[in-house]
Parts: C-alpha cells; sequence; structure tokens
C-alpha cells in the first residue's frame, strides 16, 4: 500500500494531537506552514483552535488562496471544531474581517454551544463510521444551522440540550466535525478520513 502524505495546518491549536492520531493511522502525517509545504502533500488537516487567529495567520503565511485552490482542484481536507468553521462557507457569530476557506456549503455558528465553561463531552452517532457511537469532545463548539444539497449530514449530537444538532458533515473530498475525535483516543474518524483520501488519490 503506497504511502499517503496529509499536512496538518500548523498555525495555530491542537496540531501535535492530529498528527499524532493520522500517524496511528498508517500516513506520513506533516505540519504546514507555508505554501511550499502544502504544494507537497495530497491531503490537509485543519485542526481545533481559534477560527479567527487561524484565519489571520492564514493571511500572513500566505496560504489562504493556496488552500482555497487546492480545495477548488479536489484535495481531501479535514476540519475539526474551528477547522470546520474554517471550512465553511457562511459564518455567523465571526468578526467582520474573518476569512474562510469556503469549501462546504454549510452555514456555521461559533461558540454555538456556549464559551469555554459550557465545554463538554457527549455520543454522537456518525453515518459510515462502525463502532457504535462516538464519544465526542466539544470545546467551544461550532454546529452546523444548514446545509446546501451536496452536503451530507454524518452526525449529530444525540441528547442533552443540544439533541439534533448538526456536527459532523461530508461534501465531496471535505470533512468537518464541530468536535475534537484527535483527543479521545478514537481514531474512527481519522482513519475514515485517511480512506477518503486513499480513494481520492487512488491508493
Amino acid at each position: 500500500m503506497a504511502v499517503v502524505n496529509i499536512g496538518v495546518l500548523a498555525l495555530q491549536g491542537d496540531v501535535r494531537e492530529h498528527l499524532a492520531a493520522l500517524a496511528e493511522s498508517d500516513v506520513l502525517a506533516r505540519p504546514v506552514r507555508r505554501p511550499e509545504e502544502l504544494a507537497d502533500v495530497e491531503a490537509l488537516v485543519i485542526p481545533g483552535g481559534e477560527s479567527t487567529a487561524i484565519s489571520k495567520l492564514a493571511v500572513a503565511f500566505g496560504l489562504l488562496d493556496p488552500v482555497r485552490k487546492r480545495i477548488a482542484d479536489g484535495m481531501p481536507v479535514y476540519g475539526s471544531c474551528a477547522g470546520m468553521i474554517m471550512l465553511a462557507s457562511t459564518v455567523l457569530d465571526g468578526r467582520p474581517d474573518q476569512e474562510s476557506f469556503h469549501g462546504i456549503d454549510m452555514t456555521v455558528r461559533r461558540n454555538a454551544f456556549g464559551r469555554q465553561v459550557d465545554s463538554f463531552e457527549g455520543d454522537v452517532a456518525i453515518d459510515d463510521i462502525e463502532g457504535g457511537d462516538f464519544h465526542a469532545v466539544f470545546i467551544r463548539a461550532p454546529w452546523v444551522e444548514e446545509v446546501g444539497d451536496d452536503v451530507r449530514v454524518l452526525g449529530r449530537v444525540t441528547g442533552g440540550p443540544a439533541a439534533g444538532r448538526i456536527v459532523a458533515v461530508r461534501q465531496g473530498n471535505l470533512l468537518a466535525t464541530a468536535f475534537h475525535p484527535e483527543l479521545t483516543g478514537d481514531l474512527r474518524v481519522h482513519r475514515y478520513f485517511v480512506e477518503m483520501v486513499r480513494q481520492a488519490v487512488d491508493v
């Protein structure tokens, strides 16, 4: 089986955790901070963190337009939490100058579940991923308020006051979750993305 190169956008957020989860998923994982590093990978993970900071740094490091172009050209991308916000076509409650990569036709609300003190863990049933509900960690998480016709809803919160809220979606080669699978030790989401990448690059 050929080795797949997957980058993790290393501008801000939980980069190391994603690198470790990808390495355990049998791919070559490397940090991406500059356009030339982006050119060397076949797919990209956008980690959780602070979406406004990632937006500013993507502009400062010259990565905003190159990532947008690679997405338009079909590069597989997975975004968790802030990464979901960065992949959204529309962001609610964001800063007026906040940029995104405009990958997935969805409207996402920042900090939808509340502030840091309202972070929580809960079970999410995810279509296409076997093994039962995913125990998800939500940290100042967004949720998806609406999706376009080409977006598949993969997961919703199954209980509590946020029951029914959309927290996992896929559109073509793009995957996004509102939660942080890289913090749980459960590699199923990363392995699902790796399989998406293998299918996209045909290896």
